[in-house]
């Protein structure tokens, strides 16, 4: 009979996952109008692997370069979600990227909160990284504060979104409308709170994207595309573009910082069953450099 019992369990993860997370009850994407690609963003680097079709963006790197895009405006808080397809196959090595930054207005110094998808090897699933940088720097000193996530379904077979609710008192991730991580702002220090701008790219992070640098780019797969549309930025905007007054968004249906109860449980059950790193958890972390865990 022992022998049996792994399947059995097995068995029921892989029918409770297929079932997906609970519903949230509330679709925070709803109450954020969609935008054309270049309503609201411009291309950064990398123009010529970068195609604009209907509004949708295909980004894609080779052996040659990258690309990225950038929002047209810089934001003080903001709903920015994109829809997006990752390439199925050998994909290690390679980050497709939503972001929020300010790292060209503060380099050295900036802050940002990222969607990362690291690419993988075939037979194993993408992981979503989520990631917050409160005064950051690229030299190696950089505290990130990663939670890295599998997902209830493949996210090469069709567009999903992805959303960031940034507000003075809260980060939220979302995953089609579903929370799956929630970071609250517990002082200063611990919270990016100067403007920032939304990002997508796609690029070779070698060193430590997949297994931690294990699984490398190879370039015989090339090019490596990620695909972007169904846009929104609903945000307060740092620039004076808009003259209406701004109230900062809520990921709840009550309109009030935090989650509802549903949309909570839908929050614990990803974290339960697809949560696969957590930096407060990790015992070779120094947490005297992250007060929040």
């Amino acid at each position: 009979m022992a022998p049996l019992l792994p399947l059995i369990f097995f068995l029921m993860f892989s029918s409770n996952s297929a079932q997906g997370p609970p519903s949230p009850g509330y679709n925070p994407s709803s109450k954020i109008s969609t935008v054309g690609f270049d309503q609201g963003f411009r291309n950064l680097w990398g123009p010529e692997h970068q195609n604009l079709d209907q509004g949708a963006v295909t980004i894609w790197l080779d052996s040659s370069s990258g690309s990225g895009f950038k929002s047209l405006h810089p934001y003080r808080s903001g709903y920015f979600g994109a829809a997006v397809k990752l390439q199925p196959g050998y994909t290690a090595g390679v980050i497709t990227s939503f972001y929020l930054s300010n790292n060209e207005e503060h380099p050295g110094n900036h802050d940002e909160i990222d969607i990362e998808f690291l690419g993988t090897t075939p037979g194993k699933p993408y992981t979503l990284q989520t990631n917050v940088y409160i005064r950051g720097s690229g030299d190696g000193n950089i505290i990130g504060r990663e939670k890295k996530f599998h997902l209830w379904f493949d996210p090469t077979q069709d567009f999903h979104n992805y959303a960031i609710v940034w507000n003075p008192t809260e980060i939220i991730f979302l995953v089609d409308d579903v929370p799956i991580r929630r970071y609250q702002r517990k002082g200063d220090a611990t919270f990016p709170l100067r403007p920032m701008w939304a990002y997508g790219s796609i690029w070779d992070a070698s060193t430590w994207a997949t297994e931690d640098g294990k699984y490398k780019a190879d370039y015989n797969y090339q090019p490596f595309i990620g695909r972007y549309n169904n846009f929104k930025l609903g945000g307060c905007t740092a620039d004076g573009h808009t003259t209406t007054s701004c109230q900062p968004p809520s990921a709840s249906p009550s309109g009030a910082t935090g989650l509802s109860q549903q949309q909570n449980s839908a929050m614990e059950w990803v974290q339960r069953n697809y949560l696969v790193y957590d930096y407060c958890q990790d015992p070779k972390r120094d947490h005297t450099q992250t007060p929040e865990c």
